[in-house]
């Protein structure tokens, strides 16, 4: 059973109201997406909160970031965790599916992020809000993208985290949509290991993608490899 809560260096993350605990795949992208020169950001999907107040840590004083989630208990959650952490006054969260919030904001974002369901056609779950974090349901690759693009300013980035086959489906629908892929890092558990996540930039500027990856452990459980250290080591308490 997961713990109820995170311990971050910074922060604490409470999750036992959550559908989703925190993970790798959600600190990976909270330290990854790139947020040089961003001032608005937008989490589409929070859970417990946890890329959102990554983002806020990483960013300056001045920057905004709105964190958008359809489930009560989840939504709760991440406003405690909010409420919480050093960055508070910076981070809004709406308790509104992401199809709702598009009609209503008028909000252009520099950076869009997104730790999203994934599952297209598999086992659902008891519990209806584990299903609704972990399944495209109710939040389709499609109106994902379209959303995205209809609030990311013209030069903006959106940035999400998806397994490998999944992330390669969501790059061609992205491109149909008009999106350009400026990166696509393999994320390998272990070396030797084939790729289980892709962390995925999209642009609305044509440009050359970069491609790469990196490695989560060093072969041992729990002994992290330098370039995940690097990556996490303003957030996580031991490495």
């Amino acid at each position: 059973m997961a713990n109820s809560y995170f311990q971050f260096k910074q922060f604490k993350i409470n999750q036992d109201g959550s559908a989703m605990k925190v993970g790798t795949d959600g600190v990976l992208l909270g330290a990854w997406a790139d947020v040089n020169g961003a001032r608005s950001f937008l989490d589409i999907g929070t859970g417990t909160g946890l890329i959102a107040i990554m983002l806020a840590q990483r960013t300056e004083k001045t920057s905004k970031i709105d964190a958008v989630e359809i489930d009560a208990s989840s939504y709760q959650q991440a406003v405690n965790n909010f409420d919480d952490c050093p960055w508070s006054s910076q981070i809004e969260a709406y308790r509104t599916s992401f199809q709702d919030f598009i009609c209503k904001t008028s909000l252009k974002y520099d950076v869009i992020v997104s730790n999203p369901p994934y599952f297209i056609n598999s086992l659902k779950a008891k519990e209806e809000s584990r299903t609704q974090a972990r399944h495209t349901d109710g939040l389709p690759f499609e109106d994902l993208i379209e959303g995205a693009k209809a609030l990311l300013n013209p030069e903006g980035r959106f940035s999400v985290i998806l397994p490998v086959t999944e992330g390669d489906y969501f790059i061609r629908l992205a491109r149909i949509t008009g999106f350009s892929l400026s990166k696509r890092i393999e994320v390998l558990p272990n070396p030797g290991k084939p790729a289980k996540r892709l962390l995925i930039e999209l642009t609305l500027i044509n440009s050359n993608t970069e491609e790469g990856s990196i490695c989560v452990e060093n072969g041992q459980r729990h002994v992290y490899s330098p370039e995940y250290i690097e990556l996490c080591k303003a957030f996580y308490l031991k490495m």
